[in-house]
C-alpha cells in the first residue's frame, strides 16, 4: 500500500468506528450491531482498512494490548462488596459450566457441521466460550433488569473473557506444536495453571505500580489516567512476552484491585480513559470484521445458524439451570440468565489471532474459524438485543417503574422533604454525614443509605444502582456543587443541587455543578429559613387549584416518575400527576418569592 492509502485507511477506520457508535447510540442499540456489519461492508468494498495491510504482523499484538485495556476498565466496575456471597457461587458455576459445556458441545458438533478437523473444532470451541461486558452491559442498560441479575451477568461476562483467551492460547499452542490435541497426563491443565500464575504475578506487579503512582505520587486526573494506561499496557505486554495472553489476567486483576482495595486515590472523573476505551472497541470491531469476506461467510452461513440455535436454545439454558439450582433466584431470574449470553470483542480478537496462526501453519479448515465466529457474534448479539427486553418483561425481572430518589442532606427541612416525597409514592433513600443527622433520618422512618455510599458513587466505573435521581441538599454549597460534578456519570438519571445564596463567596458553588433546584429564589438558606418559620411541604393532586403563596417544587407523574422544577425549566403537570409544594410561612424572609 502507498503512504496515501495507509493514511486513508487509518482515517477511515477511525471515522467508521466513531460514526457507528454514534449511530448505535441514537438508535439505542448495542454498538456491536452497527460496528460489525459496517466493518464487514467496508472490508468487502475496499482493501484500505484491512488491518494486515495497515499494520502487518503487529496487528495481533495491538489487539491483545487493546483488549487488556478494555478488561482493566471492566475490572474497575466490579465491586466485590456488591456481589453477595451466594451470588459469587452462581457466577463461579456459570463460568465453570459455561466453559466446559460450550467448548465440548462446539467441539462435538463442528466437525460434522463445518467439515472441520477435530483440532480446529477444539480451537473454535474455546473461542466461543467468552461473552464480555462490552456487549452484555449495553443490553442490560437498555433492559434494566433487577440489580441481582445485572451483577451476576456483568461479573460472568467480565471474568469469562480472560479465561477463554488463556484456554484459546493453550489450545492454539497444543494444536500448532503437535498437530493434535494433547491433553494427556494433565499437561494442558498444568499449562493453564502456569499461565494463571504468570497473570497473577503480573497483576500484583501492576497493583504495586498503580499504588505508587495513584496513592504515593497522587498524580491527579490527567497524569493519573496516563499512568494507568501505561502501567496496564506495560504489565500486559510483559506477561504476554513470558506467556501468551496472560496479560489479560494481569489487566483484570489490576482493575479489580483498584476498584476494591481501600486507599487508591483514583481520579474522580476519567473522560479520557472512557473515551479511549470506546474508541478501542470501535477500532477493533471495524478492523476485525473487515477481514471477513463474503466468500468466506456464504459456505458456513447455514451451519452457523444451526450452531447459534444450539448455543442459545440448548447450551446456555442448561448452564444457567445447573448454576442457579438450589439458589434464591426466582424462576424468572433463572430463565433470564439462561437467555443472555452474547459473544463479543474477545471472541473476535482471539478468532482473528489464532485462526491466522493456524492458517499460516497450513491447518485444514482453519480459514473457517473467523467467519463462523463472526456469524455467531452477529447472530447472538442481534438475537439477544432484540428479545432481551420483552423476555425480561415477560419473566418479571425488569426493575419496577418509577423513581428512586437519593436525597443527600440531614437538616430538618431536608428530612421533611424526604417524607413528603415518600408520601407521594416515591422510593426515597437518604444519606447524611453526621451521626445525629443519620439518627434523625432513621427516626423519621426513611431509608438510610450506607455510610460509604458517596465514596462508592465517585468510584470510577461504579454506579449507584437503582438510583434514578440525586438531590444534593446539604448545608455546604461547595460540597453540593463538587458532588454533583463527580456523581453525574455514575447515576442512571440526573443530579441536582439546591442553589447557593446569591451573595455566596464559595469556591465553586456559584459557578458550576448540576442543575439548580427550584429556581434562583428558593435557594438553600431561603428554604431552611422558611421551614424554620413554619412553612411545610404539601402533596396534592395536580388537578386541584394551587393554594395561594405555595411554590411548586416537584411534579410526580402518574407513573411515579419525578420531574423537579429547576432553574432551567418548569414542569407542566398533566392529568393524574401530583404536586409537591412548599407552603407559605407566617412571615417569609426578605427576598423570598415564588419561582418563575
Amino acid at each position: 500500500m502507498t503512504e496515501n492509502e495507509i493514511l486513508l485507511g487509518l482515517a477511515l477506520t477511525v471515522v467508521l468506528a466513531t460514526g457507528s457508535q454514534i449511530l448505535a447510540n441514537k438508535l439505542r442499540v448495542p454498538a456491536l450491531i452497527v460496528l460489525l456489519p459496517v466493518g464487514f461492508a467496508a472490508g468487502a468494498l475496499t482493501d484500505v482498512i484491512h488491518p494486515d495491510n495497515l499494520l502487518g504482523p503487529a496487528f495481533s499484538d495491538l489487539v491483545s494490548l487493546s483488549v487488556a485495556v478494555i478488561l482493566y476498565d471492566a475490572g474497575l466496575g466490579l465491586d466485590l462488596r456488591k456481589l453477595a456471597r451466594h451470588n459469587r457461587g452462581i457466577v463461579g458455576r456459570l463460568l465453570v459450566y459455561g466453559v466446559l459445556l460450550t467448548s465440548l458441545v462446539v467441539f462435538a458438533v463442528s466437525p460434522a457441521m463445518f467439515g472441520m478437523e477435530l483440532r480446529v473444532a477444539a480451537m473454535l470451541g474455546v473461542i466461543l466460550v467468552v461473552s464480555g461486558p462490552t456487549v452484555v452491559g449495553p443490553i442490560l442498560d437498555f433492559v434494566r433488569p433487577s440489580d441481582k441479575v445485572r451483577r451476576i451477568l456483568i461479573w460472568e461476562g467480565t471474568l469469562t473473557d480472560p479465561i477463554g483467551a488463556i484456554l484459546g492460547a493453550l489450545t492454539f499452542h497444543a494444536v500448532a506444536a503437535s498437530g493434535q490435541i494433547d491433553i494427556g497426563r494433565g499437561y494442558q491443565i498444568g499449562q493453564f495453571f502456569l499461565s494463571l500464575a504468570v497473570g497473577l504475578v503480573g497483576g500484583i506487579v501492576g497493583i504495586g505500580l498503580l499504588w505508587f503512582t495513584l496513592r504515593t505520587l497522587r498524580l491527579g486526573e490527567t497524569l493519573g489516567t496516563l499512568a494507568q494506561l501505561a502501567i496496564v499496557i506495560g504489565v500486559s505486554a510483559g506477561c504476554d512476552i513470558v506467556r501468551d495472553d496472560t496479560g489479560l489476567i494481569a489487566a483484570i486483576v489490576a482493575g479489580l484491585a483498584v476498584a476494591n482495595i481501600r486507599g487508591f486515590d483514583m481520579p474522580a472523573r476519567r473522560p479520557f480513559f472512557e473515551t479511549l476505551v470506546q474508541l478501542i472497541i470501535g477500532l477493533l470491531f471495524i478492523s476485525i470484521s473487515s477481514t471477513v469476506t463474503p466468500a468466506s461467510v456464504v459456505p458456513v452461513l447455514l451451519p452457523a445458524l444451526g450452531l447459534i440455535a444450539i448455543l442459545v436454545l440448548v447450551v446456555r439454558p442448561l448452564v444457567a439451570f445447573g448454576a442457579a439450582a438450589r439458589t434464591d433466584l426466582s424462576r424468572g431470574e433463572r430463565a433470564f440468565i439462561g437467555w443472555m449470553d452474547p459473544r463479543g470483542i474477545v471472541a473476535a480478537s482471539t478468532a482473528s489471532a489464532f485462526s491466522a496462526g493456524l492458517v499460516e501453519r497450513g491447518v485444514t479448515g482453519a480459514t473457517k474459524i473467523l467467519p463462523v465466529t463472526f456469524l455467531v457474534i452477529v447472530g447472538t448479539v442481534l438475537l439477544y438485543a432484540l428479545t432481551a427486553a420483552p423476555a425480561a418483561r415477560r419473566l418479571g425481572v425488569v426493575k419496577a417503574a418509577g423513581s428512586r430518589v437519593l436525597l443527600v442532606g440531614g437538616e430538618p427541612w431536608v428530612i421533611d422533604l424526604g417524607r413528603a416525597l415518600r408520601s407521594a409514592g416515591l422510593d426515597v433513600l437518604m444519606w447524611a454525614g453526621l451521626d445525629e443527622e443519620r439518627e434523625a433520618i432513621k427516626a423519621a422512618g426513611l431509608d438510610l443509605a450506607k455510610g460509604n455510599l458517596l465514596s462508592t458513587a465517585i468510584n470510577p466505573g461504579a454506579r449507584l444502582e437503582g438510583v434514578t435521581a440525586v438531590f444534593l441538599a446539604t448545608d455546604e454549597d461547595d460540597f453540593n456543587a463538587l458532588a454533583s460534578i463527580v456523581m453525574q456519570d455514575n447515576v442512571e438519571g440526573p443530579v441536582y443541587r439546591v442553589g447557593p445564596p446569591h451573595d455566596s463567596h464559595g469556591v465553586v458553588a456559584p459557578y458550576t455543578g448540576g442543575d439548580i433546584l427550584f429556581g434562583r429564589s428558593l435557594v438553600r438558606h431561603v428554604l431552611a429559613e422558611r421551614y424554620r418559620r413554619g412553612a411545610r411541604f404539601v402533596v396534592q393532586p395536580a388537578a386541584d387549584p394551587l393554594p395561594p403563596e405555595h411554590d411548586t417544587l416537584f411534579v410526580v407523574r402518574a407513573d411515579h416518575q419525578l420531574d423537579p422544577v429547576t432553574e432551567r425549566r418548569e414542569s407542566a403537570p398533566r392529568d393524574g400527576d401530583a404536586l409537591v409544594l412548599l407552603g407559605s410561612a407566617p412571615t417569609d424572609p426578605p427576598g423570598a418569592s415564588s419561582p418563575g
